[in-house]
């Protein structure tokens, strides 16, 4: 069966149909992957009847994979999956869904808000590959914003204040939008605010885009009260309706996005219930070189550090 792609986003976001990615890709079909994502920035392959290693397989005839090491609040003793996975599932090591109130649970809401993967780390995420092993009975759904088409959609005035741009990211910059502030030393010093630039250019397509998440606590030389409002409004602007696709999940999607070209959030499901997604990352390219003048001063109980290389 050839492959095909059939647009099902407002501007972008296509399902692809004739890949069976518990096999292995030849270098056509893995070329193929590659210009379906530079252009529709989110592709969708539905009945993928994959465990892990296919998954791994998949990933990395596409590119060098980065390892969650360090991105969130399980302790290496808690680690219900290998680091060449991100688990951003509500599940404990032993299959358990984490109790309400429990803080890994509670700093996973933050994936709830519209981010960028790894946004927070010098070296960012390309793609992400996440795949549906267990959902729940509503909600749930995965919300994309494709950020080229929101770019372009700038005004002129806007499109020239927003260019060359430095912003500052950390996870405990979303966090805080929740009211989640309950970091150890170790936590805030992991978390210390990375570089991004606000606006990046595709390789490819040469097309721009804006880089925004809810990681992005700053703009470099900006006092940060009028960055964050400034920041604020981009985001609004950003996730109209008319740039968004929304994904609803079932066992055996695997969807996978371009973390340069979009923004993504998950929605509400009932927190009693199973959500089992499992998701591999390429490693992206660095937008900025660290270091530099101060970070922007931050609430005392941010305690932001420089970043290092």
């Amino acid at each position: 069966m050839a492959l095909t792609l059939r647009q099902i986003g407002p501007c972008f976001a296509a399902e692809v149909d004739g890949l069976d990615l518990t096999r292995p890709l030849s270098a056509d079909e893995v070329a193929a992957v590659h210009a379906g994502m530079d252009r529709y920035a989110v592709l969708v392959f539905h009945d993928q009847k994959l465990d892990d290693e296919p998954q791994l397989a998949f990933t990395r005839s596409l590119g060098d994979i980065e390892h969650a090491i360090g991105t969130s609040l399980r302790a290496p003793d808690e680690l219900r999956l290998p680091t060449t996975f991100a688990d951003v599932s509500n599940l404990d090591k032993n299959q358990n869904v984490f109790a309400r109130d429990d803080r890994r649970r509670l700093f996973g809401l933050g994936n709830r808000l519209w981010h960028s993967d790894s946004s927070f780390k010098v070296v960012p995420a390309k793609y992400s590959i996440l795949h549906a092993r267990s959902v729940p009975s509503k909600g749930g759904n995965t919300e994309f914003a494709y950020m080229v088409a929101a770019y372009d959609a700038l005004d002129a005035e806007t499109k020239a204040e927003v260019e060359g741009l430095v912003c500052e990211h950390s996870q405990i910059f979303s966090r805080q939008q929740l009211g989640f502030t309950d970091f150890t030393d170790e936590e805030r010093a992991r978390f210390a605010p990375v570089r991004q630039t606000l606006v990046r250019t595709h390789p490819v397509t040469k097309r721009k885009s804006l880089y925004l998440s809810s990681h992005a606590g700053g703009i470099v030389g900006w006092p940060v009260p009028e960055a964050r409002f400034f920041l604020r409004d981009l985001v609004e602007h950003a996730t109209q309706r008319q740039f968004v696709y929304a994904h609803s999940w079932r066992v055996g999607d695997l969807v996978m996005w371009d973390n340069r070209q979009t923004m993504h959030r998950a929605r509400p499901f009932p927190a009693h219930e199973p959500r089992d997604m499992r998701r591999t990352t390429l490693m992206g390219d660095a937008t900025v070189e660290q270091g530099g003048p101060e970070m922007a001063p931050q609430p005392p109980h941010v305690r932001a550090v420089p970043a290092q290389p």
